[in-house]
């Protein structure tokens, strides 16, 4: 499947790339060598730990790679008053009678802790596109769902996290 994105999201991704590249994995290599110049291998622990933060840094570079390659860019198509892409909406939960604020964002930066929803999950894909007043149910399972009704939509911009999480 390949991951939706935004033209800040990949800005963001390469930047991570080129720093991990040219600036962390110099410095790794540099630790790998010092290490490996103390002696005996077999219980230098220096030497063990940089090569470990050596294959992790390389990890991390690959799957960043991998990521680019396989996305696809996504704007915010969603019209004035609707709900879309890096949009804050406030929902009242009929079901708890209690009001929450979400706002939608691509799934890398999503994150329930912070109501950061990804327009993929069950609840960003029900309100993408719906307007204030609206009643939208959302699908739990094949047994469960819940009605919310749109309260307010506010257009919160590019004011991401910067935050680009590992899977």
């Amino acid at each position: 499947m390949k991951e939706k994105l935004t033209r800040k999201d990949v800005e963001k991704i390469q930047a991570e790339i080129d720093h991990r590249k040219l600036v962390l994995r110099p410095q790794i290599l540099d630790a790998v060598r010092e290490a490996r110049a103390q002696g005996d291998l077999s219980e230098n622990f220096e030497y063990y730990a940089a090569k470990r933060e050596n294959g992790a840094n390389n990890s991390r570079i690959r799957y960043l790679e991998r990521m680019l390659k396989n996305s696809v860019i996504v704007e915010d198509d969603s019209g004035s008053g609707e709900v879309g892409l890096n949009k804050t909406v406030t929902v009242y939960i009929e079901e708890d009678d209690e009001c929450e604020t979400y706002k939608i964002v691509t799934s890398i930066r999503g994150n329930s802790m912070k109501n950061l929803i990804s327009i993929e999950s069950p609840l960003g894909k029900a309100l993408l596109h719906r307007h204030v007043g609206d009643t939208v149910t959302i699908p739990v399972s094949d047994d469960y769902s819940y009605d919310v009704v749109i309260r307010e939509i506010r257009d919160t911009g590019n004011e991401e996290d910067d935050t680009i999480r590992a899977f």
